[in-house]
């Protein structure tokens, strides 16, 4: 006899409906999966085998072939194992009929367990636009599932409760202790608001902490309002590493739809289900012995790399000339573009990634080159080609530069109190807030050609003013619009309604804080 269950599988960040198509004949006894599954995949024949068996059920002793439809879609992961199984019940007639149109989503344990796989909420998401309204989900990723608007999700924890759940006369009647209590409700349906994490985590570095480094502040400042990258060189100590880590407390809260992206990629990377939208942005800081992949993506799923895990969010790399080159290379196509390819074997995935970039390095090995108080110990031509493993084509994309000394002793004991992190965040807060009324979730960051002109609204008096700016700079058509995006940045921070002569000289300092030549350009 034929079944045929609905549920899905995962690409990159995105859910795939699955037909999954079970046909048990007569015949030497068999179980044959179809359909390009992966290793974890075709091992599901085991763990259903088993869970049919530890869970009361017969394993039929007949040609079970099992097709996944669309045949030409690579199909990976555990996620499959509960439809299988439902779909051997129905075909050979242990479990008569189904309540409705489900799709059931979950792996399978040996002893019948239904558990909890990454990626369910995309999975969830991409069969309600199949029109899909109800999934049977594992009961631990309950509330992941009910995070999708526009379907019901209901969770179990055995293979048992799902056949019981399905079943005409108790699709309505399932035990309560078999489902988690979310707000009083059994079944948590669309017209449920989710919970929400809002406001800044606690325990996070504020910017009051940061005595000293004015010009660093202000560039932080800009760069989180604009989406600028910023690179800070400077020796170690000088509070590099320190600034980096006020930039939680700085970002404002993500709206709905950046909240719900941010989810669906916290579903995918984690193996813990998730349960709330994830309201505040990402802050990634991976350590400069990350590979290629793990920066990218890529691996055995098309897992998705830090730039992706920082989408919405900001990603720090601390000491950045010590970052593989290809790593540092793989960084332009995401800062250009805000998305990345990852192309494998038989398959391929465009993963997004529109995060701030703000990186941090020493002037050389030692540290100390251009040092006011210190002599650098590194041989001769050693800091220049120190500084030119970061190449020229990614400098091309670094909208901020700053320069960082040490802070004197005298200013860090005796300096007045600046500015914590709550009055900062509110003037970025608003400035985001007036990007968004004039260019939508476009930041200034990214603004080019015609938009940016728009957005500058330069009068005859400020467009001549920007001439001579980048003619004294030497800047290319490409570092002009980066002194207009930063200008109109400041603008905004400033409640400029247009790019004013003093927001295009403070842009100006940021574009050349540091000697050319010590950077390893050609003069």
């Amino acid at each position: 006899m034929l079944a045929v269950v609905l549920s899905a599988t995962l690409h990159g960040l995105h859910g795939r409906a699955v037909r999954v198509e079970v046909d048990v004949a007569p015949g030497l006894p068999g179980f044959t999966i179809v359909g390009l599954p992966d290793a974890a995949l075709s091992e599901a024949r085991e763990r259903v085998r088993g869970a049919l068996r530890n869970s009361g059920y017969r394993h039929p002793p007949r040609r079970i072939t099992v097709n996944l439809a669309p045949a030409e879609v690579r199909k990976a992961g555990a996620s499959l194992d509960l439809a299988i199984a439902m779909g051997i019940l129905l075909g050979s007639e242990q479990v008569s009929t189904v309540a409705g149109r489900w799709a059931l989503i979950g792996e399978l344990g040996l002893g019948g367990e239904v558990r909890s796989v990454p990626g369910l909420l995309p999975m969830v998401i991409a069969l309600r636009d199949t029109g899909v309204a109800r999934v049977l989900v594992p009961a631990a990723s309950q509330r992941e599932a009910s995070l999708a608007p526009g379907v019901e999700a209901v969770g179990v924890e055995t293979l048992a409760d799902a056949v019981a759940a399905l079943r005409p006369d108790r699709a309505r009647r399932i035990a309560p202790d078999r489902l988690p209590r979310a707000g009083g409700s059994l079944v948590a349906s669309a017209a449920e608001p989710p919970q929400q994490i809002a406001g800044p985590a606690q325990g996070l570095v504020d910017l009051a902490d940061v005595r000293g480094q004015a010009t660093a502040r202000r560039g932080l400042e800009i760069a989180l309002a604009g989406g600028h990258a910023m690179l800070m060189i400077g020796p170690p100590g000088a509070g590099k590493t320190l600034l980096a880590r006020t930039i939680p407390a700085l970002l404002p809260d993500l709206d709905d739809a950046a909240a719900l992206e941010a989810t669906v990629v916290a579903s995918v990377a984690s193996d813990v289900p998730v349960e709330q939208l994830v309201r505040r942005p990402p802050v990634r800081m991976p350590h400069h012995t990350v590979s290629y992949a793990g920066m990218v993506g890529g691996g055995p799923r098309l897992s998705p790399g830090e730039v992706t895990l920082a989408d919405h969010g900001v990603l720090v790399c601390d000491e950045l000339p010590e970052f593989g080159r290809d790593v540092l290379e793989a960084l332009r196509q995401p800062l250009e573009e805000g998305a990345v390819a990852v192309v494998r074997v038989g398959r391929w995935a465009t993963f997004p990634a529109r995060f701030t970039f703000i990186a941090a390095m020493n002037p050389c090995p030692c540290g100390q080159s251009g040092s006011r108080d210190r002599a650098c110990s590194c041989p001769p031509g050693v800091p220049g080609r120190y500084l030119r493993r970061v190449s020229g084509p990614l400098r091309d994309r670094l909208d901020l530069w700053v320069a960082m000394d040490r802070v004197p002793p005298e200013v860090l004991l005796r300096s007045p109190e600046p500015e914590p992190s709550a009055v900062v965040a509110r003037r970025i807060e608003e400035a985001r807030r007036r990007q968004h009324l004039r260019t939508g979730a476009i930041p200034n960051g990214r603004l080019a050609g015609r938009a940016l002109a728009a957005a500058c609204g330069l009068l005859p008096e400020s467009r001549g003013r920007a001439v001579r700016l980048a003619e004294r700079e030497g800047l290319s058509g490409r570092g002009t619009e980066r002194l207009l995006r930063v200008a109109r940045t400041i603008a905004d921070l400033e409640g400029h309604d247009a790019v004013s002569d003093t927001d295009l000289d403070e842009a100006a300092r940021f574009r050349a804080p540091v000697d050319a030549s010590a950077l390893g350009r050609t003069a």
